[in-house]
């Protein structure tokens, strides 16, 4: 690494981050006069004064009158109004008086933590027990070929994640109307709006499978080559987020910050799953199965698994708190400037090394199909999130969120669907790759001396993928740039509803990362392996040709120049898995250009929301909340739009070089997220006694722990407990925190009687 850095063109790096620095000058200022001047809402008043005593004061929770025959059910809430004290919104600290917990919201509260707990043992379960008993299971065969153990992770664990998320919604509900805790009726006015967002969705969808059948009428009729082909698609997509994004800007800093909190539950869903495929996991996932093979199933369980965690156990009462960022909340919990700038630091570090990685996808991408250099592909990429982010903030990113999330989700379903026809003339990728991992166990029977696929625990021990499924649970749950999403609905069962949208649109794409996989593989063993050099396929000589697939057939692994292809001699980047799928499918280029197309949106929509967090947080966390509280609103609307830039930049910077440990430190985010930020927000709304000073011990020795673990195995890989690696180390950072938290907790004073009253607002919509 130290060599790649000290080869590098510097002097060249420095003249392109100078052109750019005045190209992005001349924008901003270009921006500035287009732009309207910011207006001053209604929810930006409290703020004019610089101080939480500006705002009112809000009444407490009131104890309810007794309905018939004493049910604390039946009792009559009164309205919303009534029974909500006014809280912080819009970035304005609302003082809660300090009355005893009414009746009725102790009821509404036990039932929730009931539900709550019946659904976390069975999510708990749905993978622990598949995973345990994963030897035995895969000795039964269902369906078209699976291995039980093998379908019951890879599929049943996503069907039972999205059914106890349903059944937290439906159930919520219920108790809702059970309390009278009903929320008003649509306008019309809303309902029109929404309507249109349905029409404008179902025409974008439309127009881009029109748009596929034209470039591909013309590829296979009139001959148009590949490259105008990736061109033309990539500058459409591109085009219209830019669009997007320009004509989405905002006005408010509550524009800014949470999209003015107008975002359907539908459409924060889907702009959610965007923003959670990233590019590297949208080209990268189905290659690392494919490397890790049962293992790989790890990643699926834990990235989606993290999602049923969000809906039960943070997503709402985040929402109901009203916030700007997660700082802000961890801020107003624990009553202290020094929990939130740890919260804003650690969120800052964190995402940035993440979106450094989304840009490195990026470049990556643009260097395949467009031919163009990694660094101009970098910046290209840059200028992209710009348009996304700058004019609008969390607007514009929602927006065009919601449209790269259609591409996306087009783009990897159309070749997998294709690729299951072609193999087993039933298109329908999530059943027939049964029988794909049938013959893929015969071919490695018949040639000896390929890994199996499907057995578990080749590499690993039960222990580390257990460990490491429940680090990136619990890291998805921490994760600020999805937290802060659920900020931007309207109401609390929105918030709910989204998270559950949002689960399902990221399985759609999860089902069928498997069968890409597999398919793969049976290609590869079947029409590769064993066939000589000079007669490959024609996808496996185009691919040679990069760094993405090679064959050595003097590889010591190999028979040492016998002519023919062996599977030891085949080196298979994880990038080429997504890839290479439309030539073994026999698609037409558009397809490819499709794929590039839906990567290329999956990581703008990650950086975009990624920038906009670590923007946030250092102009609303650090420079309003800690150093000038007095900053008015167009000020800090100003100095955010110029964090967008300066950060943007800095993170071009580090992705320039292509440093291979940034990939590493993207696994180890999740980790780190985990055990700073997931004890602390539960304990935050489930435990009232949680204190500040155990807040802030909790954060720190988690991420000691984890951290030190970390730097320790992998210095040192034989060095571990119980075989799990540093890619889970958040699994020791995590309690850790819990148990810190509870013991500084019980030994330091109860937090005031006004944040006691302030969690109880938040346990109810």
């Amino acid at each position: 690494m130290f060599q790649a850095l000290a080869s590098f063109n510097w002097a060249g790096l420095i003249l392109l981050i100078l052109l750019w620095m005045f190209i992005v000058t001349l924008a901003l200022w270009a921006l500035d006069r287009l732009f309207p001047r910011i207006e001053r809402s209604s929810d930006d008043l409290g703020d004019v004064a610089g101080s939480p005593s500006a705002s009112p004061v809000a009444g407490a929770l009131p104890a309810l009158p007794r309905g018939r025959g004493g049910d604390p059910s039946r009792q009559q809430v009164p309205s919303r109004q009534a029974a909500a004290p006014v809280r912080q919104y819009a970035g304005r600290d609302i003082l809660f008086a300090a009355q005893p917990t009414p009746t009725w919201l102790v009821t509404y509260w036990n039932a929730s933590r009931k539900l709550i707990g019946v659904l976390a043992l069975a999510w708990f379960l749905s993978f622990v027990v598949p995973t345990v008993f994963a030897p035995i299971l895969n000795q039964i065969r269902v369906l078209t070929g699976f291995p039980l153990g093998y379908y019951l992770l890879a599929q049943g664990s996503l069907v039972i994640f999205i059914a106890l998320s349903c059944i937290y919604l439906w159930h919520m509900t219920r108790l809702d109307r059970r309390f009278r805790l009903n929320l008003p009726p649509l306008r019309p006015e809303e309902r029109r709006y929404r309507r249109k967002l349905l029409h404008f969705s179902g025409g974008f969808i439309l127009a881009v499978l029109l748009c596929l059948v034209i470039l591909s009428i013309c590829e296979v009729r009139f001959g148009l080559p590949a490259s105008v082909i990736n061109w033309t698609v990539l500058l459409l997509t591109l085009g219209c987020y830019a669009v997007i994004g320009l004509r989405s800007r905002a006005g408010t800093l509550d524009d800014y910050y949470v999209a003015g909190r107008r975002i359907p539950g539908v459409f924060n869903g889907l702009a959610i799953g965007s923003e959670w495929i990233s590019g590297a996991a949208f080209i990268s996932i189905a290659g690392t199965l494919w490397l890790l093979g049962f293992e790989g199933l790890a990643y699926i369980i834990g990235w989606a698994g993290g999602f049923v965690l969000l809906v039960v156990f943070l997503a709402p009462y985040l929402r109901k708190s009203g916030r700007y960022t997660i700082a802000d909340f961890i801020g107003a919990r624990y009553e202290g400037t020094l929990a939130r700038l740890a919260a804003a630091v650690i969120c800052i570090a964190i995402r940035f090394v993440y979106m450094t990685a989304q840009l490195v996808g990026i470049g990556i991408i643009l260097n395949y199909f467009l031919n163009v250099s990694y660094a101009v592909g970098v910046s290209i990429g840059l200028v992209a999130v710009l348009l996304c982010a700058f004019a609008g903030g969390m607007k514009s990113v929602t927006w065009t969120q919601v449209v790269q999330g259609c591409v996306l989700v087009i783009a990897y379903l159309i070749p997998v669907t294709w690729l299951a026809f072609k193999f087993t003339h039933i298109p329908l990728p999530t059943l027939m790759y049964g029988e794909a991992l049938r013959n893929i166990e015969l071919l490695e029977a018949a040639q000896g001396s390929v890994p199996s696929y499907t057995e578990p625990f080749n590499d690993w021990t039960p222990w580390n993928f257990i460990a490491l499924v429940l680090c990136l649970m619990l890291g998805t749950a921490s994760m600020p740039h999805i937290l802060i999403r659920f900020y931007t609905v309207p109401t609390v069962r929105e918030s709910r509803g989204s998270a559950v949208w949002a689960l399902v649109f990221i399985c759609l794409i999860y089902f069928v990362v498997p069968a890409y996989t597999a398919f793969t593989r049976w290609e590869v063993l079947q029409n590769v392996v064993g066939q000589p050099v000079t007669e490959v396929p024609a996808w496996v000589a185009h691919w040679s040709r990069t760094d993405l697939l090679t064959i050595d057939d003097t590889s010591p692994q190999g028979d040492n120049g016998d002519g023919v292809v062996q599977f030891a001699e085949m080196q298979i980047n994880e990038d080429l898995v997504m890839l290479v799928s439309p030539e073994i499918a026999g698609l037409p280029a558009t397809v490819g250009a499709l794929i590039a197309a839906g990567g290329l949106a999956a990581s703008l929509s990650t950086a975009s929301g990624l920038l906009l967090v670590m923007s946030s947080s250092a102009v609303h966390d650090i420079y309003y909340r800690s150093i000038n509280p007095r900053a008015l609103p167009r000020e800090r609307l100003f100095l955010v739009r110029v964090m967008v830039v300066v950060v943007a930049t800095l993170v071009a910077m580090t992705a320039v070089p292509r440093m291979a440990i940034i990939a590493q430190m993207v696994a180890w985010a999740f980790s780190l997220a985990a055990a700073a930020f997931f004890p602390v927000l539960v304990l935050g709304i489930f435990w009232k006694r949680t204190s500040s000073a155990g807040a802030i011990a909790g954060m720190m020795s988690g991420m000691a722990v984890t951290a030190s673990y970390m730097v320790l195995n992998y210095v040192y890989p034989d060095v571990s407990i119980l075989g799990i690696s540093h890619n889970a180390a958040g699994i020791f950072g995590v309690p850790v925190n819990f148990l810190v938290m509870w013991g500084v907790s019980c030994l330091s004073p109860p937090p005031s009687s006004r944040i006691q009253v302030m969690v109880d607002d938040l346990r109810h919509p």
